[in-house]
Order: structure tokens, then sequence, then C-alpha cells
């Protein structure tokens, strides 16, 4: 009798943890046990805010750091420093007195910077670095024309990983004998992925979904740049009497309803665009000449998994092809190559065996991609690439996104919604839900519970830190928390406190809430007193607080805010110490994001492999892992 073919697909770890530990098994029990009961990376991952650092009594730097390590670090500069935390070799310092010019590390610190990085998932997608680049040089070859409009960034993500998305559905269609018909792009912005897929040699039946209309006509403007579509013919009209509104231009969509603000903010997409909405979707089919690829133009909001609107309509693009050449036929050419869009009913398929693909989803975007999986019989696959944790909610706890001092005055039925665990948020899985290493179980609350400051500051990527990236980040960060000690010493806020004793500022924000002033111009960088000025003139617009601003800053010289950038200068260092300890121990946190999501896949009966691994050149592309789900 001949066996059944080996329909095992992933890597054999389905997640990229350290050799150190034999099985996923053991390394996610110790990854929530060391995020659980670690004091140090509790307090640094979501227990600190770099705000604080001048405002706060007793001084932030002395009492979270040991003694020792407030004098080991106060002997070098902070890429050393940097350097020690991610890249130097731990046991190369264990029996040497020196390090460097100076005293070695402090045994307590080596120890806590072992266990954060045997904790790292791992960001190498090779052995080496030059075996990496042999193996992906060659699907980083995208055409000049499908190329338009991408950074190197861009180019590098996009070629790598519809290299990636083309070979794994090959691998599930050869595995299972149920061919992969459709790619179905969550968020798929300006469609750069989707234009990849759709040329040669890939050739894929892509469908787009895109909440932003001008995103969708960004997109169809490369399509044609790289031949994936004719240009439209220029129409023809008497000005003066379009002018004088007698002859009406048509148009060929139908406006989209502009979604909720509190949709908006959960749905907010970050390099693309990549979101979408709840209303009725509009489709645009896109298809191209016999043995092409095709795409189709879908606008929808996305506010859960569920696809059943979007999968109603992808059509079946033999069918639409043979239909199209029979009604309008399009001249092949090797610069027009035969393709056509139509609004038109066109026939939809039922034969459909779909993978939903996505190029950095932002926030809980990501968790619908994984939940579509099991929400929509047609989803045979997921391959999702995520990024900004910061817009992620919280399902265990209200969301600290954006604090309530901050929203504006609602109906009490609102602000008491928005004091409610978010069910779409973070943690997906039933594990991290239901976990009692964390510290709050001991509080009769059990699961992971990951703030806004901890996600946030999940996205940074000290490794790819330079000198000159540094010291630009580190002038940005003291100029914002020597701010927050004038505002503090001008009665604008009060000090950090603990959130029970509900004291706050004459401005109405709560104890240790952020004033947020955004980004400002280079030029307000040069100096303390400019970057002082620059905030003001943002905060004074403030209709409901500028008034107060005015007052409370009024009188303020330039000599005054000199001499806090003096006394303060010292201290300098020491935040840049800090925030460096938060970033590198944010890695744990990224970790913890990523696991949950995998773990949801593991813990769904009808999902049958599932894992994670990484694509990108971390350097290039921080958010560099991929997590595949893949249906029994």
């Amino acid at each position: 009798m001949e066996e059944p073919p080996n329909t095992h697909i992933g890597p054999d770890k389905p997640l990229p943890y350290s050799d150190e530990f034999s099985n996923s098994d053991e390394y996610v029990d110790a990854l929530l046990n060391f995020a659980g009961s670690n004091e140090l990376l509790q307090t640094l991952c979501g227990g600190v805010h770099i705000l604080d650092f001048f405002t706060s009594t007793p001084d932030l730097y002395s009492r979270i750091l040991p003694q020792e390590w407030r004098d080991f670090f106060g002997e070098y500069e902070i890429m050393d420093i940097l350097d020690l935390l991610m890249r130097e070799d731990l046991d190369s310092l264990d029996n040497d007195e020196r390090w460097q010019k100076g005293t070695t590390p402090p045994t307590s610190l080596l120890d806590y910077i072992r266990s954060v990085r045997k904790h790292f998932l791992t960001r190498v997608p090779f052995t080496s670095q030059c075996a990496r680049n042999r193996a992906m040089k060659p699907t980083q070859k995208l055409t000049r024309s499908v190329a338009v409009g991408m950074n190197v960034k861009k180019v590098h993500e996009v070629g790598i990983f519809a290299s990636y998305v083309d070979k794994l559905t090959s691998s599930i269609s050869d595995a299972t004998g149920h061919p992969i018909s459709h790619l179905v792009d969550f968020g798929s912005g300006q469609n750069y992925l989707g234009r990849a897929l759709a040329s040669p040699p890939y050739d894929r039946s892509i469908v787009a979904i895109e909440s932003r209309g001008h995103n969708q006509d960004r997109a169809i403007k490369y399509d044609i740049m790289a031949n994936l579509r004719q240009k439209e013919a220029s129409v023809m009209r008497n000005k003066k009497a379009w002018r004088a509104g007698l002859e009406t231009p048509a148009t060929d969509s139908v406006p989209s309803t502009p979604p909720s603000e509190s949709t908006e903010l959960t749905n907010q997409a970050c390099e693309d665009g990549e979101c979408a909405t709840t209303q009725e979707p509009q489709a645009k089919v896109q298809l191209s000449a016999e043995g092409k690829g095709t795409i189709q133009y879908v606008e929808h909001w996305i506010e859960d998994g569920n696809l059943t609107n979007v999968m109603d309509q992808i059509v079946d693009p033999a069918e639409a092809k043979r239909q199209i050449a029979a009604t309008n036929p399009q001249p092949q050419t090797e610069d027009h190559p035969g393709f056509s869009e139509t609004n038109l009913s066109m026939p939809t398929t039922s034969q459909k065996n779909a993978m939903v693909i996505s190029l950095h989803s932002c926030g809980n975007l990501l968790h619908h991609g994984i939940r579509s999986l099991t929400l929509n019989p047609a989803v045979r696959a997921i391959c999702l690439v995520g990024c900004c944790y910061n817009l992620l909610t919280e399902r265990l706890t209200p969301a600290t996104y954006k604090l309530p001092a901050l929203r504006p005055a609602a109906h009490p039925r609102v602000e008491k919604e928005a004091m409610r665990g978010d069910p779409h948020g973070f943690p997906m899985s039933a594990r991290l839900c239901n976990d009692h290493s964390a510290k709050s179980a001991a509080e009769g609350t059990p699961g992971v519970k990951l703030n806004i400051t901890a996600r946030m500051m999940a996205v940074q990527a000290p490794q790819n830190w330079t000198a000159k990236d540094s010291s630009g980040f580190f002038l940005r960060h003291f100029y914002r928390a020597l701010l927050q000690r004038v505002f503090l010493d001008k009665e604008i806020v009060p000090p950090p406190q603990t959130a029970s004793t509900g004291s706050s500022s004459p401005l109405g924000h709560t104890s240790g809430t952020p004033i947020i002033i955004g980004s400002l111009r280079k030029a307000c960088y040069e100096s303390f007193p400019k970057y002082v000025r620059g905030a003001l003139t943002k905060l004074y617009q403030c209709p409901e607080r500028g008034e107060l601003f005015k007052e409370k800053m009024a009188g303020v010289s330039d000599e005054e805010l000199e001499q806090y950038e003096r006394d303060f200068a010292p201290r300098k260092h020491d935040l840049s110490i800090v925030w460096s300890l938060m970033a590198f121990s944010a890695g744990v946190v990224e970790s913890l994001i990523v696991v949950d999501r995998w773990l949801w896949l593991k813990e769904q009966e009808e999902v049958g492999e599932a894992w994670v691994e990484p694509v990108f050149d971390y350097a290039i592309s921080p958010r560099n892992m991929v997590l595949v789900g893949i249906k029994k």
C-alpha cells in the first residue's frame, strides 16, 4: 500500500526560541515564568515612564536600579552600554576583572542580561548572515515597474515576503491536494505586496481589502505603471457645459461612509494604511490577460475576522476573463498585456480556497486576520506579519492607549464601556489569559497584562541604534522629560503618584498622565528654550487648555530655561541608561505578544499546523516575524 504523503509543511521548531530550550512547551513555560516573576523586568516594561524621570521622588534612577549597577554605568558611555546589552559575549566576562577600560559589569547585571536574551525569539532567518544574503538575494528582485513607489525597506520586505508567500502557497497545495485559489491581502494599502504577487513570476489571484479609497486609487495608478492595467482613455467633454454644471462626469465607485471614531482608534495602520470598515464592500475587479495574475479591490472596514460579505464577492477569474473578452476585448501588446477592469456584476466562484496574507498589519488588525482562519470556511491558511503593538487594545484591563483624562467628556454609558476590556485585544490565547505566574495572579486577577508603555517599548529596535541615531532620540527624550519638570514647577502637572490617590492638576490631567505634544520641527531641538517655545506654540492652540498654558507659562524666559538645562544635564546620561534598559527588556514583551498569537492558533481544534519564523533582515525591518496557520 502506498504511504500517504508527508503533510508537514512548517519548520521543525514552531517557534524560533533559543537552543537552551529543548522544545516549545519548555520555552513558553520559562517565558511566562520570567515575565510574571521578575520584578525588575516588570518595572522596566511598563512600570515606569520616562516623563517621570525628573519629577518623581525618590529619584527614579536610584529607585529602580541597584547601586552597583549605577556605579558601573557611570564609568561608560551609552554606546558601550548598548554593546553590553545587545552584542557582548557575556561568557568571556565571567573571569575578567576589567571590561574595556573600566570595571567588569556586576554579576547581577550580567545575570539579568542573560535572562532577557534567553527569552528573546531568534530574529535571524538563516544560520549566518552570509548564507541568508545568498538565499534571499534572488527573491528581492522586483522589476522596476513593480517596485514603483517603494523605498529600499519596502522593496526588501515585498521582495522577500512575496517569494515566501508563493512558496508557502505551493507547499500547501502540494501537501493537501487543494490548491490555494486566492490570496486575500488584509489591509492592502497601496497594494505593493499584491502587485508583486499578481505579476510574473508568481501570477497569483489577489483580493486586496482596504478601507481608504485614496489608497486604492493610488494602487490603481501604480498598477498602470507596472503594466497591470491599461490607462483609462481620456474623456472628451464640453468644457463650458461641464464648468456650468450641465454635464456631470461619470464615476465608477461608490463613496464610502467614514468609520466611527472608536473604530478608527482600534484599526489604525502604519506603513501602508493597512486598515479596513464594516460598510458593505465595493468591489473593483481588475483582471489580467489569460495566464496572468488578477487583482480584485474590495473597499471594506475590518472590525473582526468575519469576511463573509467579502468572500461572497470573490469572482472566478477564468470565467470573468472570458466574459470580458467577449464583451469588451482588449488588445494585447508588449506594453499593454490586456488587463481590464469592470464594476459590473461578475460571476462569483464557489471554489474558494483562500489564504489571508498581510504585511505589517497594525494592532488588532492582525488579530482579526488570525481569527479569519476559523471564522471563514473558505480561508484555508493565514500568513501574517504584524507591527505597531502600541495600537493593540487590552482584553483583561481597561484600555491604556488613551488615558481617560485625555478623552473628551462623554455620556456615562460610554465612559462605562470605556472601562471594559476589549475581547479583540491582547492576550488572545486562553493560556495567557489564565496564566497564574503573573504578579497580578496573587491579587486575584490572573493573566498577562501589558500597558501602553510596555507595548510602545516593544516596537523599539535597540540592536539597530547607531551613535548618531541614539544621540538624536536621547536628546528628544531628555528635553521632553525636562519640560515635564518645568510643568511640575509651574503647577501644570502634579508629582507622579499612584492612581489610588486620585489627585489631578489644574489642567485636568490625572497624576502621571503625560501632556501630549507630538512631533516638532527639527529646528526646535537646537536648544532647550527653542524646544519649549515650539511645544508651547502647539499647546497654546489647544481649545480646552490653551489659555491655562498661557497663564501658567507666562513670563518664562530663555535664561530660566537654559538654567534648567544646565542643572539637569548631568542626569541626561542616567536617563539614556534607563531608556536603553527599557528598550532592551521590551524584547521579552514582543516575545509574549508573538507567542500569544501562536498559542491561540494551537488552541483551535480546526488548526492543523502553526508556526512563527523570521523572514526579513532585522537591520532593515525589525518587525520581521511571520505567523503561519494552516487548517487540518
